[in-house]
């Protein structure tokens, strides 16, 4: 079969080379279906044909793509990995939806682009009213797809391809990874990414297992590990972790969702040096603190609208949802729309700051916080000493003027986008509280829901319209808005 040639254009970015990495990542989501497919075969279930046509599809589309497409360079670029990290997200979307669309429990389009979107960027945020009546290869899919979103698409490419290692890998990195610092990498970045994938599949089998230990099914614990450690938080029950009822499952979950929003990068080099290392981080003991504030205005609030009901409402339930929100897994234990509005506008906070940079979470990240804190400390104290200069620093990192441009450019655009999806569904009709919380929680990859999206309620009602916008605010918020805003500005496609 003759070779696929691209036309070159005089944009200078490398189409060739970014279409045979994509094709290399189909085949590597390819393989990932494999794991549900053998699910649906073990229990007889009808999705099996379905997980093999697709499956069969998605290869031979990145075969194709990765064999017949001949780069003439190999290099990638600032620009190619920025448009590369943009794109690899919604190849994905487009062809991991494709279960969704012909299961035995369908979705439409906009629905099955919106649950994939919400799986791979680990918002968890669903339009499946009864998740109890899908396939166990559905669930699994739902679940694996989270997994793969925790450290991301590309950080995992870059594991396998060699290419990339010596070719933009660090750029790839960067342009995927989460938040402001991040910790010194190796001088070969498959060797790094090598390194935080080993640690997250030992946190995820470990996890798994505790659950195992509970009250909780071999599957069950599965999807629920999986789910847990990328802070994404799909389930496999209607009521979700709350179906359990089990302080066990609760207390073992708030661990793993804790260290899902500590920087991975931060635990290899504690285990590597100290363990001194995780109080030394500025943005470590950071997010200790906030635990703590969050966790006795949670108690505080739950006391005071009466909602005592037993030790476990002023214990794991509320330091479960202190958990489940700051980390941005969404995973829900019960009704917290009813311990009053103070925890509703706390939990509004908690999904705007998120957890550490380098983590699977979402959110603003508390570095920037930090930044935000120690500038407005500065400005104050430069007030009134005019002539004193002063410095900011966070980790032992210092962050000139340019990086504060930038993170005050990203807090603008990513509360703006907030606000526009919020715009957009109450111009559908949705209540003003439950449209923005809606839409916050998509920009934030939280997946908790408010109201009509709350713990009773789905994502299904969104309009068609709505769902396609709160699928482009899910995935500007995993790539961290400014990734995905540079495809708009008309310079990037200029030579």
């Amino acid at each position: 079969m003759a070779n696929l040639y691209i036309k070159p254009t005089n944009s200078g970015i490398n189409y060739k080379m970014i279409c045979r990495v994509l094709g290399q990542l189909l085949m590597v989501e390819a393989g990932f279906m494999a794991f549900p497919l053998a699910v649906c075969l073990c229990y007889k279930e009808h999705d099996a044909v379905v997980f093999v046509s697709i499956l069969l599809l998605t290869l031979l589309v990145g075969m194709g793509m990765n064999y017949l497409i001949r780069p003439q360079s190999n290099v990638l670029k600032r620009r190619d990995g920025l448009l590369l990290a943009s794109v690899a997200w919604v190849f994905f979307s487009l062809f991991g939806m494709l279960p969704y669309l012909f299961c035995s429990t369908p979705l439409n389009v906009s629905e099955g682009f919106f649950e994939a979107m919400s799986g791979f960027t680990t918002t968890g945020a669903t339009v499946i009213r009864d998740v109890e009546r899908c396939s166990r290869g559905i669930l699994l899919w739902r679940a694996i797809s989270q997994w793969i979103g925790g450290l991301g698409i590309i950080l995992f490419t870059l594991t396998f391809i060699p290419t990339l290692n010596s070719s933009g890998g660090l750029m790839l990195f960067h342009a995927e990874a989460t938040g402001i610092t991040h910790d010194k990498l190796g001088a070969r970045i498959a060797r790094t990414a090598k390194k935080l994938w080993i640690l997250y599949t030992l946190l995820t089998f470990v996890l798994i297992v505790m659950l195992w230990l509970g009250p909780m099914g071999f599957f069950d614990s599965i999807c629920h590990g999986l789910t847990a450690i990328s802070t994404g938080g799909f389930s496999t029950k209607n009521d979700g972790i709350a179906a359990y009822d089990s302080p066990y499952i609760k207390s073992v979950l708030i661990i793993f969702m804790f260290i899902g929003g500590v920087s991975f990068g931060l635990i290899i080099s504690a285990l590597r040096n100290s363990w001194r290392e995780f109080w030394r981080n500025d943005v470590f003991r950071t997010y200790i603190y906030l635990i703590i504030i969050f966790y006795v205005i949670m108690v505080a609030a739950i006391v005071g609208t009466h909602q005592y009901s037993g030790w476990q409402s002023v214990t794991t339930d509320p330091l479960f949802h202190v958990a489940s929100a700051m980390t941005s897994t969404g995973f829900s234990a019960g009704n917290w729309e009813g311990w009053g509005i103070v925890v509703l506008t706390i939990t509004f906070f908690m999904m705007y700051v998120g957890a550490c940079a380098g983590s699977t979470t979402g959110g603003a990240k508390i570095d920037r916080l930090l930044y935000m804190l120690k500038n407005l400390h500065h400005v104050v104290r430069q007030y009134v000493r005019p002539r004193l200069l002063y410095s900011m620093n966070v980790n032992g990192q210092y962050l000139d003027s340019e990086r504060g441009r930038e993170i005050v450019a990203f807090l603008f655009i990513y509360s703006m986008l907030m606000v526009v999806g919020g715009l957009v569904l109450v111009a559908h009709g949705f209540p003003i509280v439950d449209a923005f919380f809606s839409s916050f929680s998509c920009i934030s990859n939280n997946g908790l829901g408010a109201g009509i999206t709350g713990v009773t309620g789905s994502y299904d009602f969104l309009p068609a319209l709505g769902k396609w916008v709160m699928s482009l605010m899910m995935l500007a918020g995993r790539l961290e808005i400014i990734t995905l805003i540079a495809l708009f500005v008309p310079d990037f496609w200029r030579k």
